[in-house]
């Protein structure tokens, strides 16, 4: 699985986005919000690890996730 954090513009917030092996999307949410329904995508129990991830990833870098 893959992890970017993509930049808003103006009124539109931060977002990180989520792709499996092959890149496509699976998930798509606010990077503010409280992290919800990671078991959908098998990170459940790692919300702490995830949410500093999510704080020192650089703008449009796609990174592996490995937490």
């Amino acid at each position: 699985m893959y992890i970017i954090k993509v930049k808003g513009k103006a009124k539109i917030p931060d977002y990180i986005q989520l792709r499996d092996e092959n890149f496509v999307l699976i998930a798509y949410f606010r990077a503010d919000r409280p992290l919800k329904d990671l078991h959908r995508y098998g990170l459940e129990n790692k919300e702490t690890e995830l949410a500093g991830l999510i704080s020192s990833l650089e703008f449009g870098k796609l990174q592996k996730l490995e937490i």
